[in-house]
């Protein structure tokens, strides 16, 4: 231990006089009075702080690293758990709409069904065509055919009667008879009396069924 007046404190250790008496007012520093003189108590050795060693800077860095390491696992954990919980919501998701779908297409389904069975039974039967040879329509065709009983029309021929007179025959003939036929109940253009189909030239255009 030595003693040392102000000014010798503040010479050694580079403080400012005003410094060395603030220290000393807020007792900071140790200090004896001798002869009406402060002097200030030092150690003789300096103060020297403990120097880290390689070794040491290394196991703290190595320490810092480990924790890095633990905290980057941790994280990746984390972050593989939401991926897999992020998958398993889409899959359950896509099961859920394939399944909606699914039952829709079933719905519709069965009412398709539904509604063609109800045109099938709601369809007028149709008188079946009868496969005949132009040799017998020939010969069944006779002046009263011409119009129905009771009906004064001029426009008004049977559908025998129309098709010799446009010339067709055979197959042709048979075939526009079974477009009446199959036509008859759901087109008001075609005409029915005593099972003989009727045209209207006047107020309609059969074009379409003579092709």
């Amino acid at each position: 231990m030595m003693q040392l007046s102000i000014d010798e404190y503040a010479k050694q250790f580079d403080v400012p006089m005003a410094t060395v008496h603030s220290k000393l007012r807020n007792r900071e520093l140790n200090y004896t009075i001798e002869n009406g003189f402060v002097y200030i108590i030092v150690s003789s050795e300096p103060e020297t702080k403990p120097k880290s060693s390689v070794a040491t800077i290394i196991a703290l860095y190595q320490k810092e690293n480990q924790e890095l390491k633990e905290k980057i696992n941790a994280l990746e954990g984390k972050v593989d758990r939401l991926i897999n919980d992020k998958e398993e919501m889409l899959r359950e998701e896509r099961s859920r709409i394939e399944h909606l779908y699914q039952s829709k297409d079933e719905q519709l389904k069965t009412v398709l069904e539904l509604i063609n069975t109800k045109m099938q039974l709601e369809q007028p039967k149709t008188a079946p065509v009868e496969d005949i040879s132009s040799a017998e329509v020939d010969e069944s065709i006779t002046a009263e055919e011409s119009t129905p009983q009771n009906d004064n029309n001029p426009h008004k021929i049977s559908l025998r009667r129309y098709l010799k007179n446009i010339g067709l025959e055979g197959a042709e003939r048979r075939r526009v008879k079974r477009r009446f036929a199959g036509a008859y109940g759901s087109d008001i253009r075609i005409l029915q009396h005593n099972g003989e189909f009727y045209l209207d030239l006047g107020k309609f255009d059969y074009s379409d069924l003579l092709k």
